[in-house]
């Protein structure tokens, strides 16, 4: 650690104290981030854990829908995204009843697929296709999407709740691949949004085969959010928390990790004896590395980014996700 690092840290812890703050990190920030906050996790997870700490301050070090969800359960809490700018293009794809943007290329990733639905398609739209049909939102999503759904999931328990609602279909977004991987463990028909994360996405199973033939004593550990080929050739399907623990209690040495890089740190800190290899050196998401050490003193001394769901927003948004806590 640099003197330079070690001094922002230690403003930071000074700046919390005097906000009555707590820190929250997703697994894929920066190292140093992730080593000053003082909880690190999935999305859900932390907002969760947050929602339970008496506290006047949220400073959420993620994306967007992430403080979102920390404001959707923490209303009496002051929650704030440290990058304004740290946005989820997948969460993005899918809008309630506004077109879609138009979306940017992404290095590495220059030809994304077709979508099924046309540009203006929405939520709404696709509700009235599909009549009565149970839609569930992937947390992943804007707090307006999850409002307008009627329960939400995560990677872990898709398939719970797909199998807790009544009926034959549902209707899954806003990822595919998450959608196909639910779908190939269900018997209800799964209706998929076209929507994918760009890093996962770019994965191919060329891709598997190299990291193999590089690692061949390793594991394939891959996200549901992986294309249906990659997912056929990983060991463990699983999301980051589930990685975390699958590499704990594994008594392999060995992993290739296909998932966002910034889960290696954590998964090096907790398994010092064990070797781990990015899938893919590429897997790195922008958006989550937006976030450094002076963006979260920024957000300390100047207050910024607040994020606040507003009321008729956040109640139906919150009954969604407590359907889905509901859910055994």
């Amino acid at each position: 650690m640099s003197a330079d690092t070690g001094d922002l840290q230690k403003e930071i812890l000074e700046l919390r104290g005097q906000k009555r703050a707590i820190i929250l990190a997703h697994n894929y920030q920066r190292s140093e981030v992730q080593d000053i906050a003082d909880f690190v996790g999935d999305s859900l997870e932390l907002s969760r854990t947050a929602a339970t700490i008496d506290c006047k301050m949220i400073v959420f070090c993620g994306v967007n829908f992430m403080a979102e969800s920390a404001s959707i359960l923490s209303p009496d809490k002051t929650v704030l995204l440290p990058e304004i700018e740290a946005g989820c293009p997948m969460a993005d794809m899918i809008r309630v009843d506004s077109p879609r943007p138009v979306f940017t290329r992404f290095p590495g990733f220059e030809n994304p697929p077709a979508f099924v639905y046309p540009p203006e398609f929405t939520l709404r739209d696709i509700r009235r296709q599909y009549p009565g049909v149970p839609v569930v939102a992937y947390v992943n999503t804007t707090a307006e999407v999850k409002a307008e759904s009627d329960i939400c999931c995560t990677s872990a328990n898709v398939v719970k709740v797909i199998e807790s609602l009544p009926g034959d279909k549902v209707i899954c977004i806003p990822d595919k691949n998450l959608s196909m991987w639910a779908a190939r463990n269900t018997r209800k028909q799964v209706i998929a949004w076209d929507g994918y994360c760009n890093v996962h996405e770019r994965v191919t199973a060329d891709d598997v085969r190299k990291a193999r033939s590089a690692h061949p004593g390793a594991l394939v550990l891959a996200h549901p959010e992986c294309r249906p080929e990659v997912l056929d050739l990983a060991d463990h399907v699983t999301s980051t928390s589930g990685m975390l623990r699958f590499a704990r209690s594994s008594t392999a040495m060995e992993f290739i990790v296909g998932t966002e890089t910034g889960l290696m740190h954590r998964l090096r800190q907790e398994n010092p004896d064990k070797a781990f290899f990015a899938l893919r050196k590429d897997m790195v998401c922008p958006n989550m590395k937006r976030t450094t050490l002076k963006s979260i003193i920024r957000a300390f001394r100047e207050n910024t980014y607040e994020i606040r769901v507003p009321e008729h927003i956040r109640i139906p948004a919150k009954k969604a996700l407590d359907r889905m806590l509901a859910v055994k």
